[in-house]
């Protein structure tokens, strides 16, 4: 179809946003996509033959390149070759899934998990297959857009509550007919606020009105508890939660998304989500980097308690510059801009600094609270640190944000 003659929905949908990513190319604003030549330590990259230090990445405990899991990565691929020519259920598995599922299952005090080829689809998917036509699913209104994609395919009454509000959560739940089956889902840490959801809270309301509960640890494990666990262990409430959903992409450096639980439950997902009967296994290579990770995790504590410190550092020095990090408390940290224009300006003037961060603006955040989504890892020293924070505060006095 020639998209400059039609004239119907489509065309004109994939035309605006032609326009708008022309327009801000036009003007130097456009940031997205940037190719990344090279990978240097976690806390810098090289970008367009220049050497800045990266503030975008979710690698929070700096894992990438740890020599321990290049090393699985390059056994494995040595071993069993670049991929598996099939899907898990007939000839794609291999002892190194089964050993990786065990790892996790461990990792996160859970009977067994089951892995999935992407974060995404393991949301889409889950969600779609325990939760149907009849059944009621609950959402906090800042969940990942993969969780809310999951939560219309899978046909429930889908309703969302107010943003880690526990009175509206429990007016839903009273809302809906006590003989139905209801999820309760939501991020542990909250991919664009950094801030963390109540869990003991939603603990017990999951108790009292007879809920599944689900969380996304997606930005949790290697960020919350005392040895990286995540949100069950950062409150101390033991198993607690019914499906425990991760990723393999974020602070564990390879790719994919798993899910924790009961046996039968996982043994259910197996049998029943298309996403596992139909998409080929976890290339090799990427499930030994994943299980050599979560190990890592466990031996060098250090990365833990050095991302608190880095956290905290970067959080209470943009506060005490006048920015608004919103209510985070975690390595995730959105620096309030306002408009998308602002967050555009802040976002230019710090890669000329070379510092790498980028702008989230509408429609991906609310109109107004467009923001640089910052993030600072393990593998940042507090010198780093101290200069990213300086050449923010310039730019946004500079700007008219602080």
């Amino acid at each position: 179809m020639d998209l400059s003659k039609a004239n119907d929905a489509v065309a004109r949908r994939i035309q605006a946003m032609v326009e708008r990513v022309n327009g801000l190319k036009e003007h130097d604003l456009y940031f997205y996509n940037q190719p990344i030549t090279e990978m240097r330590g976690g806390a810098r990259v090289l970008v367009k033959g220049r050497d800045m230090g990266m503030y975008a990445s979710y690698g929070y405990l700096g894992l990438l390149g740890h020599p321990r899991i290049t090393a699985a990565a390059k056994a494995a691929l040595e071993k069993y070759g670049t991929g598996t020519h099939g899907v898990r259920t007939l000839a794609g598995t291999l002892d190194l899934h089964n050993e990786l599922e065990q790892t996790i299952a461990d990792f996160k005090h859970a009977e067994a998990a089951v892995t999935y080829t992407s974060g995404y689809v393991t949301n889409l998917t889950v969600v779609s297959t325990l939760m149907g036509r009849g059944d009621w699913v609950l959402s906090d209104k800042l969940n990942h857009a993969s969780i809310v994609d999951g939560c219309l395919m899978s046909g429930a009454m889908f309703r969302r509550f107010k943003h880690n509000d526990m009175a509206d959560l429990e007016k839903r739940l009273k809302q809906a007919p006590a003989d139905v089956s209801k999820l309760v889902i939501a991020d542990a840490v909250f991919s664009m606020d950094g801030d963390i959801i109540d869990l003991p809270s939603v603990v017990d309301l999951c108790r009292k009105y007879n809920a599944w509960l689900m969380m996304d640890e997606a930005h949790s494990v290697g960020v919350l508890g005392a040895t990286g666990r995540g949100i069950e262990e950062h409150f101390g409430l033991g198993d607690v939660v019914d499906i425990k959903m991760g990723t393999l992409s974020k602070t564990i450096p390879s790719v994919g998304g798993y899910v924790a639980g009961k046996k039968d439950l996982i043994t259910y997902l197996r049998h029943a989500s298309r996403a596992y009967i139909f998409s080929a296994a976890l290339p090799p290579a990427q499930a030994a980097a994943a299980m050599e990770s979560f190990k890592v995790i466990l031996d060098e504590p250090w990365r833990m308690e050095k991302l608190q410190a880095n956290t905290d550092q970067f959080i209470n020095g943009l506060k005490e510059a006048g920015f608004d990090t919103m209510l985070t408390e975690t390595a995730i940290v959105p620096v309030l801009c306002g408009s998308d224009e602002r967050a555009f300006a802040l976002t230019r003037t710090a890669q000329e600094k070379d510092l790498f961060v980028l702008p989230v603006v509408s429609p991906a955040v609310p109109e107004g609270l467009a923001r640089l989504r910052a993030t600072v890892t393990a593998a940042h020293e507090p010198d780093e640190i101290a200069y990213a924070i300086d050449v923010l505060a310039k730019a946004g006095k500079e700007i008219g944000i602080i």
